[in-house]
């Protein structure tokens, strides 16, 4: 099964930097915003609570991005 893996959690500036390198590369990735999610119902959250999910068959190639991206 190819379903969707968390690769990451951390903040949502982070997060989408690293979702645009993997469209670069046409890695397709899911975001689930915790921190908007818990906002709009009413309650607080850590603001580094923000998921990055790929596909379990991209996982290999995403981590490399992100290893490449904190090295920077």
């Amino acid at each position: 099964m190819d379903g969707p893996v968390k690769i990451l959690t951390d903040s949502a500036v982070v997060i989408n930097r690293i979702a645009q390198l993997l469209d670069e590369e046409k890695i397709p990735r899911i975001i689930r915003d915790n921190v908007e999610s818990a906002r709009l119902a009413g309650f607080g959250t850590s603001s580094n609570n923000v998921e990055l999910y790929v596909n379990k068959s991209d996982v290999e190639r995403a981590e490399m991005i992100i290893r490449t991206f904190t090295k920077k």
